[in-house]
């Protein structure tokens, strides 16, 4: 099975949302792998937004990352970076569709209460960024197939 990082923001943390979001994902029938509360730093976060550094809102968005500590998750299933980047919807939550995370609970383009993995690339490094081998867990979820038919679990 796949795995996916995901970051519930201050955004979540502040307004009260850590349930709702993470509930959301137990919902769609994806398994939890490990899950923990972090403060970020400069140091992580200037590794975790290089691809931004050159931006001229990366200090602002380095700045809203620390205003509380987040959530990171690691989540499993099949195909799950696309289901969890779909669940998010758009980046701008102005432009999310109604029904995704962002469409349900933000109104901005930071303030977007979650960030996700968007490739298997990102999510194999960010996992390894936040996460310990030993911090990430395996059990086989009693109901698994009810969510995937036999071939897809093959």
């Amino acid at each position: 099975m796949e795995k996916t990082l995901v970051i519930l923001k201050p955004g979540c943390i502040s307004r009260g949302l850590i349930g709702e979001i993470v509930s959301r994902f137990e919902k769609k029938g994806l398994r939890l792998a490990g899950m923990k509360m972090i403060q970020l730093n400069d140091a992580v976060l200037n590794e975790h937004y290089a691809h931004l550094k050159d931006k001229s809102f990366f200090t602002r968005i380095k700045n809203g990352m620390m205003v509380t500590p987040v959530v990171v998750c690691c989540w499993e299933g099949i195909d799950v970076i696309r289901v969890v980047h779909d669940m998010a919807g758009k980046t701008n939550g102005r432009d999310a569709i109604p029904g995704t995370i962002r469409g349900d609970y933000s109104v901005s383009v930071q303030e977007n209460i979650v960030h996700t993995s968007d490739s298997p690339e990102a999510a194999e490094k960010e996992i390894k960024r936040f996460f310990l081998e030993s911090e990430l867990y395996a059990y086989q979820l009693p109901y698994l197939h009810s969510l995937y038919c036999s071939d897809e679990l093959e």
